[in-house]
């Protein structure tokens, strides 16, 4: 398997802890919650770990220039966005 560098991937270690805390839900809480619940539990594990985000943020959506409506997003973390 190929190692990312850092300099290839500048997110590598945010990614990193974002992955590690969905691991640490899923190893937790496993299959057969509502989405709801594992969002929460999401939202535990990212507080502890010291990120920064906000959940259900509503976003617009825009389309050629123009606002077409919004979208709540999950989560965005350290203020990175699509």
């Amino acid at each position: 398997m190929k190692k990312v560098r850092a300099e290839e991937y500048p997110e590598s270690t945010l990614t990193g802890k974002i992955i590690g805390a969905a691991i640490e839900v899923h190893k937790k809480l496993g299959p057969g919650f509502v989405e709801k619940v594992y969002q929460r539990a999401l939202s535990t594990e990212l507080r502890k770990s010291g990120l920064k985000f906000k959940s259900q943020a509503k976003t617009d959506i825009l389309y050629k220039g123009g606002s077409v409506g919004f979208q709540a997003i999950d989560f965005i973390i350290e203020n990175k966005c699509c």
